[in-house]
């Protein structure tokens, strides 16, 4: 890390560490939208960024953006610790493996997320995830394997799909040498990662395999949205329209790319056996709705599902464990959750808070 980062990282988590009424202090008004209020050490950290011209997923080209979301990820996740990390070559894809205190490599049918990283289908690699990943391995007790399947638009859709699907048979095929049980493998991702997780278990309930789980992060399941979240949250709160707008001009070039099914989730016809889903939304996020909607859809198709919309965060919070506190406290909650998602399947239930 550089000097700037080191000084900048510095700097974001002092003030992030300072109490709650200092940080709304120093960043105004509440943001309040939707009945909901924006949590003041996001409110600091998105003014802090905007300063630093550092506020939106995005750049003035595609290289500007990988760097951004890199820089980002490391100044807000910081060095999280884990029991050990190796990395492995799966199904022909770099891939890293998080093992938690007290799980080791050899051991036998322990449970397995595997996971799929976010940044709109070309950004995002196995380093700009590595704190979360560490984060919910270590605090779930879950081991994480984290796929970097290829991005576009090197790797042109619908690459990323096709990639998963094979991480997956290769997991199973592998269940032996990893020490995982093939019965408690699930499958989880965030925003462009949520809906490669999302097409993952479909596919994988079609052709008849068991997943024990899907964690679903705010992720993306309607290409053509038109959502009031994406009216309301669109524009200064990390992830933007204009960004979504890029995403998909860039990756899905023909109209057969963007009518295909796969990132078309709500009109999907969802097949049954579909694992037990845990679906995250973020209140301040263009997202929350298409998330909260395919929710919907996995209840109404008889999969067991639990919605919980983190009221007060923005896109990309499982990101930023390594500053401030609400969104760490989140990611806590959805790494207890998915402990207890790979021991036990749960009823069908939403939550806010």
């Amino acid at each position: 890390m550089d000097l700037r980062a080191t000084i900048e990282g510095g700097a974001l988590k002092t003030l992030l560490s300072l109490p709650a009424t200092v940080q709304r202090a120093l960043s105004g008004r509440p943001l309040v939208l939707d009945g909901q209020t924006l949590a003041p050490d996001l409110q600091l950290l998105l003014g802090m960024q905007k300063l630093a011209r550092r506020g939106e997923l995005g750049g003035a080209s595609l290289e500007a953006g990988r760097a951004a979301l890199s820089a980002n990820a490391a100044l807000a996740g910081g060095r999280q610790p884990i029991g050990a990390v190796r990395d492995l070559v799966v199904a022909g894809l770099p891939a890293r493996h998080y093992l938690p205190h007290g799980a080791h490599a050899a051991d036998q049918g322990t449970p397995l997320l595997l996971f799929f990283h976010g940044g709109g289908f070309l950004y995002g690699d196995l380093d700009s995830h590595d704190a979360p990943c560490r984060v919910l391995a270590e605090e779930s007790g879950v081991p994480v394997l984290a796929v970097d399947y290829g991005v576009g638009p090197e790797a042109a859709f619908p690459a990323a799909f096709d990639d998963a699907e094979a991480a997956l048979r290769w997991v199973r095929d592998h269940a032996d040498e990893l020490g995982v049980d093939p019965d408690r493998i699930g499958v989880g991702g965030d925003s462009a990662g949520g809906n490669i997780a999302a097409w993952t278990a479909i596919a994988a309930a079609r052709d008849g395999i068991p997943l024990a789980f899907q964690l679903l992060v705010y992720p993306c399941t309607d290409i053509d949205r038109d959502t009031e979240s994406l009216r309301l949250f669109g524009e200064g709160l990390y992830l933007t329209a204009e960004s979504m707008d890029m995403f998909t001009a860039t990756y899905l070039t023909t109209p057969e790319a963007r009518a295909d099914e796969r990132v078309n989730l709500l009109d999907v016809a969802l097949p049954p056996g579909l694992a037990p889903a845990y679906v995250v939304t973020a209140g301040f996020d263009p997202l929350r709705d298409e998330g909260e909607a395919y929710a919907r859809h996995l209840v109404e198709a008889g999969a067991e599902v639990e919605l919980r919309r983190f009221v007060d965060q923005i896109h990309g919070f499982l990101n930023i464990v390594g500053v401030g506190r609400s969104s760490r406290a989140a990611v806590l909650e959805i790494a207890g959750r998915l402990r207890e998602l790979a021991t036990a399947r749960g009823g069908t239930r939403a939550a806010d808070g």
